[in-house]
């Protein structure tokens, strides 16, 4: 695999987790690049885990970005940028996933970057607590703590802006988590 290849399979997920942690559009793209300036820079071909590696310097990145806008409250979620799984979608479709997108990122905004950055590993892109562990260089209980405090603070966000909880109904069937999960992506 070359360095367009790299680009290419890793490109959207790089770009999602940006925008996600950042908020803005621009910023994301700018992160995005420096990204995979550093990657291109480095000796990849020797990692083993490479999804694992790219995703650490991507939050890595976007923590120090953030740290130095010293600011990152007062950018919100303006635009985001729809990833496309069917050519043609519904327009109605369309909006709703637009407007969904939109208020999660909005949510996710509210919560400290720290934190912002577990539960992204965790829930958007699967990793388990032991590899976010090794991506932020944190010891396993600080990863713990933080996914338990952001999922405390996201469900006090959630009924502060009126949204159902998941029941145990739903989640046994996991409709409502394929639902937001999916929603995310």
């Amino acid at each position: 695999m070359g360095n367009r290849e790299l680009f290419q399979t890793y490109s959207k997920e790089v770009y999602r987790t940006c925008y996600y942690m950042v908020h803005d559009a621009a910023d994301a793209e700018d992160l995005c690049q420096e990204v995979f300036i550093t990657l291109f820079r480095s000796e990849w071909q020797g990692i083993e885990y490479l999804k694992a590696w790219i995703m650490k310097i991507t939050v890595n990145t976007c923590l120090n970005h953030l740290k130095r806008r010293n600011s990152l409250q007062q950018k919100l979620a303006a635009h985001l940028h729809m990833f496309r799984e069917n050519p043609q979608p519904l327009v109605d479709k369309l909006v709703e996933q637009k407007e969904t997108k939109l208020e999660w990122a909005g949510y996710m905004s509210r919560l400290p970057a720290k934190i912002r950055a577990v539960l992204t590993l965790r829930y958007m892109h699967d990793f388990s607590l032991e590899e976010i562990r090794k991506m932020l260089d944190i010891p396993l209980g600080t990863v713990k703590s933080r996914q338990h405090k952001g999922l405390r603070m996201m469900k006090r966000i959630l009924e502060e802006a009126g949204v159902q909880p998941i029941t145990k109904e739903d989640d046994e069937y996991g409709q409502n988590r394929s639902t937001v999960k999916a929603s995310l992506k």
